[in-house]
């Protein structure tokens, strides 16, 4: 099983949707997979329509009752694909776990009671809080969307610092998965330049496969489905798989 935390501090960078779309082109290549919401707001959870009244147990009930892992995973209607949804009580759980024993393990403890699946993706929240702490704990590896935009590489410092933390700390064998670069507009040039430094900054740690600005990929969440499955041959879509592809790739040349 490998653990891929999808995290970046700064909102609106494409973090929920990398998470819904990646998982979903997963599972279409015959992968085992389960998406754990992360993040109090649900977005994720919504994205697979699944309602507040089915949400329980959620990501909250198994930082503190682990053995509800395995009833948590809620199939959804692509083979092979679970998730792990979030309610509002996910917001709770640092005020909760504060002081604690073994509070940033809580997340590793209950996934490790997960079975024949080959992937966990965990859509963490947009901050460096005690949440994605825990995922970064439980995860191999992390994936980071990058927004093509001017301000996409303010913050991300703070984050590659934090991951050498949790390294130096509590997971020693965290690795980066990669950089991927969201909402890219290929009218624009600042897009390119973005992309251009990025990949000047950070070699191949970034994802040769961008994800476009897609009006297909906004739309999809309203309708309680990825975009694959929302509209498989649009640009985001097809994009999405291409990661998918690119990550499976790079995962086996690692094994």
């Amino acid at each position: 099983m490998r653990t891929i935390a999808i995290a970046n501090q700064k909102g609106g960078v494409g973090k929920t949707t990398t998470a819904v779309n990646l998982a979903t082109a997963l599972a279409a290549a015959g992968m085992r997979v389960i998406l754990v919401d992360f993040d109090p707001q649900g977005n994720a959870s919504t994205g697979f329509g699944i309602g507040a009244n089915v949400r329980t147990p959620s990501s909250y009930d198994i930082l503190t009752q682990p053995e509800l892992a395995d009833e948590s995973a809620k199939p959804t209607d692509i083979p092979g694909l679970f998730v792990i949804p979030a309610t509002q009580s996910l917001a709770g759980a640092e005020v909760e776990l504060v002081g604690q024993a073994h509070a940033t393990e809580r997340l590793k403890t209950a996934l490790a009671r997960l079975a024949d699946i080959d992937y966990v993706l965990i859509d963490c929240p947009p901050s460096l809080s005690l949440l994605t702490l825990n995922a970064l704990v439980a995860a191999n590896t992390v994936l980071i969307p990058l927004q093509t935009e001017f301000y996409a590489l303010e913050g991300l410092s703070q984050l590659l610092r934090t991951i050498e933390e949790v390294r130096a700390r509590s997971n020693p064998a965290l690795d980066i998965e990669g950089v991927v670069l969201t909402m890219y507009d290929r009218r624009n040039r600042l897009s390119d330049q973005v992309a251009e430094d990025v990949r000047a900054a950070l070699g191949s740690r970034v994802f040769d496969t961008v994800i476009p600005r897609n009006v297909r990929l906004s739309e999809a969440p309203s309708h309680g489905m990825p975009a694959l499955i929302y509209d498989l041959r649009c640009p985001g879509s097809v994009a999405y798989l291409a990661l998918a592809r690119e990550l499976m790739g790079t995962v086996a040349k690692a094994a």
